[in-house]
């Protein structure tokens, strides 16, 4: 009868998995603001950490842009080395069967961290508090943790936990961990340097050879999602003659551009509502957003002038079938025909959209899915929740425009009510998750497109 090596190197890569690693690098991933585009000293806080803790991984540090940086860490063992401490892991002999799985998640944050800018968005001006570790409840909470600095260390944990049982196992195998900077979104509108940095995941796959699949590490919805929509930005401008606020009746129009915004936002309101009711349905596993995110006019220092150009800047959540380009000629005609006979209607209006990343899908059905969804219902004993009107897109979609196939799987946090910048989350779930991710290491090792056998153990 020949033994499964799934249960001797699940036995071993789980019980490799330390707490106390993961709120290492909590703690390194926290020391200090890494905004998208300036990632490189917690890049470089956390490899040479990892270099003393898992000396038999690679670990590299790759800078990315003027001040960004991604962190790479690869493990690959071939046929010479023989299968020795698992039973049952002669059966593991030859070429890895699922190819080099990567996984992936990114250093940077969504807000970069610095209060003075971020208070446009939080409405908060002071700086938030360090990263507070609370030993009796087993509670982490910390600036950026839900983006992505709790899912960073929980995958990181994981990963180093299953690649020891597997090299002190001889076993074959091709992986990869990227912690990349850039991965969160910015508009290109915005014309700042977090705007112009190079997409992390972007600047890895043109430097080396495409990963067979992939493996998110995100927080997002409880379950396995294997649909993401896409993102676009849109910049609606509206533009009229240059005025001081003494001369306003005399303005085109009058009392200047934003006395009448309201309209503006109006029809733009209404048109999302349209836009959103028409593709009700249209994703499996996501859903249709937009919303407007952020308006800018005039100069804070001379609010005596009245500012010449209006701008409000659109968040859009794509699905299939989406095309960008028609989606802002729609949003233009909304506004013509909304602003007609009113006092904007001679204004100059343009409206430009950019695409970040279109949607994309992996089958349910492909091994890596496959293998998370078993993954996820041995940790958690039942089978993954379905999952539909997810409206988060995030990287996992570059993956796939690349052709790989990609799962994105990760804890969930709850915003600290002190603190609402701040995220909480259980070292427990941690664990939990590294040992998911563990696990579809293993099995994508152990069974690689054999999804049949996979499922049933």
């Amino acid at each position: 009868m020949t033994t499964d090596p799934l249960e001797g190197l699940r036995s071993a890569a789980h019980g490799a998995i330390d707490g106390e690693r993961i709120v290492e690098a909590m703690r390194l991933l926290a020391a200090g603001p890494s905004p998208r585009g300036a990632e490189r000293a917690a890049a470089d806080r956390l490899a040479e950490w990892a270099r003393t803790r898992w000396p038999q991984i690679s670990w590299r540090r790759d800078a990315i842009g003027a001040a960004g940086a991604n962190l790479v860490a690869t493990s690959a063992q071939g046929d010479a080395d023989r299968p020795r401490d698992v039973p049952g892991a002669r059966a593991l002999r030859g070429a890895p069967g699922g190819g080099e799985l990567l996984l992936y998640s990114h250093l940077d944050t969504s807000l970069p961290g610095d209060p003075e800018r971020d208070r446009w968005t939080t409405g908060v001006d002071t700086a938030p508090a360090p990263l507070t570790v609370d030993r009796e409840s087993g509670t982490l909470a910390g600036f950026g943790l839900g983006v992505a600095r709790a899912p960073a260390a929980a995958v990181l944990a994981g990963y180093a936990a299953a690649v020891t049982a597997l090299r002190n196992a001889g076993v074959p195998h091709r992986l990869t961990l990227l912690l990349a900077g850039g991965g969160t979104h910015a508009s290109p509108f915005a014309a700042t340097p977090e705007s112009a940095a190079p997409v992390g995941v972007e600047e890895y796959l043109r430097s080396g050879p495409r990963p067979d699949a992939a493996v998110v590490a995100k927080c997002g919805p409880p379950g396995i999602l294997y649909e993401e929509p896409g993102a676009a930005f849109v910049r609606v401008r509206l533009g009229t003659g240059y005025r001081p606020v003494l001369a306003r009746d005399a303005a085109p129009p009058a009392g200047g551009l934003i006395a009448h915004l309201g309209e503006v936002i109006g029809v733009l309101e209404r048109w999302r509502e349209r836009h959103v009711a028409a593709r009700a349905g249209v994703g499996g596993q996501i859903a249709a957003e937009a919303g407007i995110g952020a308006v800018r006019g005039g100069l804070a220092a001379k609010p005596d002038l009245l500012p010449g150009v209006v701008e409000l800047h659109l968040y859009l959540v794509t699905v299939p079938g989406d095309d960008v380009a028609r989606i802002a000629a729609d949003i233009r005609a909304a506004l013509e025909t909304g602003l007609r006979g009113g006092p904007l209607e001679g204004c100059a209006l343009s409206v430009a959209a950019r695409t970040a990343h279109p949607s994309g899908a992996t089958p349910p059905d492909a091994p890596v899915v496959r293998h998370a969804a078993a993954a996820w219902s041995r940790e958690h004993g039942v089978a993954p929740p379905p999952i539909s009107g997810w409206k988060g897109s995030t990287d996992g979609v570059v993956l796939r425009g690349h052709g790989v196939p990609t799962v994105r799987v990760g804890p969930a946090v709850r915003a600290d009510p002190a603190d609402p910048r701040r995220d909480v989350i259980e070292l427990d779930t941690l664990l939990r998750f590294a040992r998911i991710y563990s696990e579809i290491v293993v099995r994508h090792v152990v069974y690689g497109e054999s999804v049949i056998e996979a499922s049933h153990s």
